[in-house]
């Protein structure tokens, strides 16, 4: 059976912070993901958009970030596949898993900007033949990963040829994905680690629906469900009071209050074990206050509702 509301993850709760990759000031990337470690976040993850002149390489900030703190679990968030080829791209994240000592997530989509993504030189592809592309390469990464054999992979859209890979990562990268139609969130189900999502682009309604289809796949594939870690990316600010008092996470103000009853809402309702703040404005000290304050009132209220 599918985990209960009740039951929702076999997973501990985690809570992670954006990191933008801006051009225009290098070193912030660093600086937050230091705040956000000494904030006592688990994650430092990250958007990959390399079309976007504004935006520096991904995997490169991210491996400045991780040479730069010692806990904190740094991964993108999420890295489109049809520009980052995988057999290159597994090289770069088993590299990284072993420099920091296997603090790495591979967060992977299909692409989610056509025309960006063709303006780069990646193929056009019908969103099947996307969901595909990317099946075929988390199967194609984690052959590579799996051992320092020669692989050789004869898929519908990569190849590889007697490839000599290594290094080996240690412990396993996982691997969450990114996407919340039919076909992907089966694909999910069958093969990935984790999901990622995004409000308010997946409201708290669509949760079961996304949640069922997981589910549904998992088991199919002889899986248990409870192993695919739901994170969602929460946007906005905190504000001590005022501003709206309705679905926080959503890209707008939100007092403390609010924001422990919605994120709390979230997890037994939505089975949201991980959340990803992405603060607008004034981000260290919002880092900082939602760490204070917000994670601390979201794990007493969920402590609360476990022993009433």
């Amino acid at each position: 059976m599918p985990p209960s509301a009740a039951n929702a993850t076999a997973y501990s709760l985690q809570f992670g912070a954006n990191i933008d990759p801006n051009v225009a000031d290098p070193e912030e990337a660093v600086a937050r993901a230091q705040v956000a470690e000494d904030a006592g976040y688990d994650l430092a993850l990250m958007q990959d958009h390399p079309y976007n002149p504004e935006h520096l390489d991904t995997w490169t900030v991210l491996g400045a970030i991780a040479t730069s703190t010692n806990r904190i679990i740094v991964g993108s968030n999420v890295s489109p596949l049809p520009l980052r080829p995988p057999v290159m791209l597994a090289k770069a994240v088993a590299s990284l898993q072993l420099l920091t000592h296997g603090r790495v997530i591979l967060g992977l989509g299909a692409g989610g900007f056509p025309t960006h993504l063709a303006a780069f030189g990646a193929p056009t592809r019908s969103p099947g033949e996307s969901v595909t592309a990317l099946d075929e390469g988390i199967q194609l990464i984690r052959q590579l990963w799996s051992n320092n054999q020669a692989i050789s992979f004869d898929g519908d859209v990569y190849q590889t040829r007697d490839a000599m890979f290594g290094p080996k990562p240690e412990p396993a990268v996982p691997i969450w994905i990114g996407g919340g139609k039919p076909r992907m969130l089966r694909l999910i189900g069958r093969v990935g680690d984790g999901i990622l999502l995004s409000a308010p682009r997946v409201p708290l309604a669509a949760l079961s629906g996304i949640n069922a289809t997981i589910d549904g796949a998992a088991l199919a594939a002889g899986r248990d469900p409870s192993v695919v870690r739901r994170a969602y990316n929460v946007m906005g600010d905190i504000v001590d009071s005022g501003g709206e008092v309705a679905h926080a996470g959503g890209g707008g103000v939100y007092p403390v209050d609010a924001w422990i009853r919605d994120l709390t809402t979230y997890v037994p309702t939505g089975r949201i074990d991980t959340f990803i703040f992405w603060p607008n404005h004034d981000r260290h000290a919002q880092l900082r206050w939602f760490a204070a304050e917000v994670i601390p009132g979201v794990r007493a209220a969920l402590a609360a509702r476990a022993v009433a």
